[in-house]
Formats: C-alpha cells, structure tokens, sequence
C-alpha cells in the first residue's frame, strides 16, 4: 500500500521541439479566397445599378395631365378693397383613368404681393353670380373640388376666387396661377 503523505515528484514542462507554423488568416480565410473576383462583383453591382435606375426613372411621380387658364373677369366688390375674379379654366386628362379633382388655388401676384385663395364651393360660387352679374359674361359650369374628369378628355370650367386687391392692381398683376391638384397625382399649375 502506497503513503498518502508521499507526494509524486513533478515533471518539468518539456519545450517544443520546432516551433509552429499555425496562421489565423488559414483558419479564417481571407477576402481573396473567400470572395469571387473583383471582375464578377463589379458587373453584379452594374447590373444592379441598372435595374434600380430603370425602375427610378419608370415609376416616378409625373404630370400627364395638362391645363389652361382660358378667360379672367374681375370685379370690385362695392365699398371694398377687394376683387372677385371669375377664372376659367380647362384641364385635360391624359391618363386611362378618370382623376377627381382634391383642391383648387389661386394665386395672384398683384399689389405688390402674393395672394392665394381656394375656390369657392358651388353653392356659394352660384350665389356670386346672382349678385354680381358681371361675373357671369362668360361664366362655364363651375369647377370644384370632387369635380371628375374622366379618361382621355377635356372639362372646362369656372372658378371664384377674391383677392384683397383693388381692381386696377388686379388688372396689372405681374402673373395669375392655378393650382389644380388631383387625388394621387401631382398638381396641375396652369399661369397666365
């Protein structure tokens, strides 16, 4: 039987007899033989490059749509500093789709300044008429918003706007625009 108080005398480590020739980049690879060729990404990244620009340039947000300012009357209103003008207007509607009119604006550069003004609904734009007859020379049936204009065709229009200009800074105004902006597309600027 062995002493439990004896001890196993300890060995001294043994040196390596050659040195290793261990690289980490083998156990990891290294770009250059993990990765195709340079030659075969670039063309992949070509390739790709072309396709996102051929879809950018065909699925951009563009006007089709087209429109004039055909006539402009403009009144003063009795006892005030201001102008109701009747503007008619045609659009055309180049698309295969009907589009629905969202918003109407008009701005005046007139006065030294920038006015804009939304047309007014129908029911009041009707009553304008009654009471300002001049307004009606050349009066069309009334654009406004929600107004449809069907595929591949033209409508033609009226719109009442006010100005808080008097009558003969309204006739020498430096430009008048209008704003029609349909639900979806961009607005149709139309400037006369």
């Amino acid at each position: 039987m062995s002493d439990p108080t004896v001890t196993p005398p300890v060995q001294p480590p043994v040196p390596p007899a050659q040195p290793s020739d261990f690289d980490i980049s083998e156990e990891y690879g290294t770009a250059r033989k993990n990765l195709p060729p340079v030659g075969i990404l670039l063309i992949c990244v070509a390739v790709v490059a072309v396709i996102v620009a051929a879809y950018v340039l065909t699925h951009r947000a563009h006007t089709v749509n087209a429109g004039s300012i055909d006539d402009v009357v403009a009144v003063e209103m009795p006892g005030q500093e201001m102008v109701m003008a009747a503007v008619n207007v045609s659009i055309h509607n180049n698309e295969e789709k009907p589009i629905w009119i969202k918003a109407i604006q008009v701005t005046a550069d007139a006065g030294g300044s920038k006015q804009t003004d939304d047309a007014a609904p129908a029911v009041d734009a009707q009553r304008y008429l009654q009471a300002i007859p001049e307004l009606k020379q050349h009066a069309l049936n009334f654009l406004t918003a929600e107004t449809q204009v069907n595929a591949m065709s033209k409508i033609s229009g009226t719109i009442i706007v006010t100005f808080p200009v008097k009558a003969d800074a309204f006739a020498a105004r430096k430009s008048l625009s209008v704003s029609v902006t349909p639900y979806d597309e961009l607005p149709i600027v139309m400037t006369k």
